[in-house]
């Protein structure tokens, strides 16, 4: 077993994929979490979808391949989506969830537009924009992990700095702005910590699967704890857990890509916790179901042998 770990981190490469996806997987958790009791987990989505049009403009803009100004554009493509989505729910009858349905459709429909053109234009070829949409994490250089890492930082102070107004804005909105806290700017705050997860994590898992680090550990946290605090923890180990079971996965197996392993391993906690947690396990409350099944038998039982009982004394007592 250590024999074989130390042949995985033997490599240089790896050591930085493996470090890169922990970071991933640890912010995205826990950013992650806010969205998702929010009852907002297809923002993550609709950002990352968002996003490619931005890649592509920068490209096109610049016509270089750099991994910085493809995360630049994605970044001002998700703000921009973020103001969409505001603007068509202030404006309109349209409900958030719909609003962001339609910010995803335009800007992902833009982004492929922009991406066949790029593909057959004369330095298409060689702009390795398509690996964007699915992720290439075997790409990732020292300079990425230390991206990574200070988003991971920016994430972690902006959570604990901000953790009790989180807390109200996501559970309580209301009672929240009964405070006189800034809840508007509360709210516009954690799309902009989830736009910067979503940016960090596009090299390694793409537009199309990044929302699915932002959501599966979350979800799996929530099957353990009724607590925001231990939720959150929780939520961003299963994640770093994640993205090192896709990259040594993908050390071993040849050809094997990291997101889509990292992606599946989160699927994987979370169908376990889904079944095996102790309050919300779907095991745990069949059992209960089952026991309390029995308690009520047993109660019917009893009852009926005391009505019994006593009917046979009446009986006995009327001859």
């Amino acid at each position: 077993m250590w024999n074989w770990i130390v042949a995985i981190l033997s490599d240089p490469n790896t050591r930085w994929i493996l470090l890169g996806c922990l970071l991933l997987g640890f912010s995205s958790g826990i950013i992650g979490s806010f969205t998702f009791l929010r009852k907002q987990s297809l923002m993550g989505d609709t950002l990352a979808h968002a996003a490619l049009p931005g890649i592509c403009i920068a490209f096109m803009l610049t016509e270089t391949k750099s991994v910085g100004l493809f995360l630049f554009g994605a970044l001002v493509a998700g703000i921009v989506a973020t103001f969409g989505i505001s603007w068509i729910t202030r404006y309109s009858r349209i409900k958030q969830d719909a609003a962001m349905g339609i910010v995803l459709t335009v800007f992902f429909g833009i982004g492929v537009v922009m991406l066949t053109r790029i593909q057959h234009g004369a330095s298409g070829s060689q702009s390795g924009l398509d690996k964007y949409l699915f992720g290439q994490a075997a790409s990732m250089v020292m300079t990425d992990v230390y991206i990574m890492g200070g988003v991971c930082l920016v994430l972690l102070i902006a959570c604990l700095a901000w953790f009790k107004e989180f807390k109200l804005v996501s559970f309580d909105p209301g009672f929240a702005r009964g405070m006189g806290l800034p809840v508007a700017m509360l709210e516009q705050l954690i799309l902009l910590l989830t736009v910067i997860a979503v940016v960090a994590g596009i090299q390694a898992v793409g537009v199309v699967l990044v929302a699915a680090l932002l959501v599966t550990p979350a979800a799996a946290a929530r099957c353990w704890t009724d607590s925001l605090a231990l939720m959150v923890v929780l939520a961003g180990i299963f994640g770093a857990l994640s993205g090192a079971t896709g990259t040594i996965f993908s050390t071993l197996v040849p050809n094997l890509p990291t997101g889509p392993v990292t992606v599946l391993a989160a699927t994987v906690l979370f169908a376990g916790s889904a079944l095996l947690a102790p309050r919300r396990g779907l095991l745990a409350r069949r059992l209960r179901s089952i026991q309390a099944k029995s308690a009520y038998m047993r109660e019917e039982r009893a009852t009926l042998q005391t009505l019994a009982t006593q009917r046979n004394q009446q009986e006995r007592g009327e001859m």
